[in-house]
């Protein structure tokens, strides 16, 4: 059927429109980081949705969960998916990327940005807010108030970054510790589907140790060393900034103190079970 001259101008009108609208405002230097945290919370809605559209008819072991279970079954999707992005873009800008090596002499590293990452910090923003909604919601069904620590420190402190443009260097390195996501999922879907006592669920365990162990024990010894011998670029920080440079990921090693000795409880149970 042929196209009118007057619906192909009308068309090209409206793309013209779009595309002025999204390099004015969507792509402003000043809206990235409010477009990116938006597009964060709509990328999680669509892992949800597609989540629980695929999980329907592919695992038979989800029908047979509760609605609260479905919703975790489906938040942990969301939160593995973000995991695996963050962690990666995290690892780049922290051992590949030339924007904070100290070679590059533009600037202290506690200043330095980039439009990419402050759409990853801002996409990791969106998750944080909508696992912190979901967490409430269903309080305490996906999480008691150690939960809500955690993801309100993270929260803050990614927003402050992403916002200020002030420790990204240091925000990245604690999002490394997120590879450890995908393992704590994988260990409670192979729990709500029967697998507790299988070759996948021992690997898993082993799995998590060792992850746990680099990134959220190892890493964090390395983040404050680099912290001490950058200690007057540091301290060139807004004072709120320093706070949270020292005392989150404080907090957050502690947690991670407190959850490894339960993972290596957990770990060795296990292994008992297969002797």
């Amino acid at each position: 059927m042929a196209v009118s001259k007057h619906t192909v101008a009308a068309f090209k009108s409206y793309q013209n429109q779009a595309q002025v609208l999204v390099r004015n405002y969507l792509l402003a230097d000043t809206f990235i980081p409010y477009t990116s945290v938006l597009g964060g919370i709509f990328a999680c809605k669509v892992v949800y949705d597609l989540s629980q559209l695929v999980s329907t008819f592919y695992f038979r072991s989800y029908n047979a969960l509760s609605k609260v279970q479905k919703i975790e079954w489906n938040n942990r999707s969301m939160s593995t998916l973000h995991a695996i992005l963050i962690a990666f873009i995290s690892t780049y800008f922290v051992f590949w990327s030339d924007l904070f090596s100290d070679n590059k002499h533009v600037g202290l590293i506690t200043f330095r940005t980039s439009p990419v990452s402050i759409v990853s910090l801002g996409a990791s923003v969106g998750y944080f807010l909508v696992d912190l909604g979901m967490i409430f919601w269903l309080y305490p069904s996906l999480g008691g108030s150690e939960y809500i620590i955690h993801h309100s420190l993270s929260a803050i402190s990614v927003a402050y970054a992403m916002f200020t443009g002030e420790g990204q260097l240091y925000t990245f390195m604690v999002l490394i510790s997120e590879l450890t996501t995908p393992e704590i999922n994988m260990r409670w879907y192979l729990d709500v589907a029967g697998l507790k006592r299988s070759n996948a669920y021992l690997v898993n365990g082993v799995l998590i140790f060792f992850a746990w162990l680099v990134a959220r024990i190892l890493l964090f010894f390395y983040m404050f060393y680099h912290v001490y011998m950058h200690y007057h670029q540091v301290s060139a920080m807004h004072p709120f900034g320093r706070f949270l440079v020292f005392v989150v990921p404080a907090a957050l090693a502690a947690m991670n103190l407190v959850w490894f000795v339960k993972i290596l409880k957990g770990l060795k149970k296990t292994l008992t079970k297969w002797q």
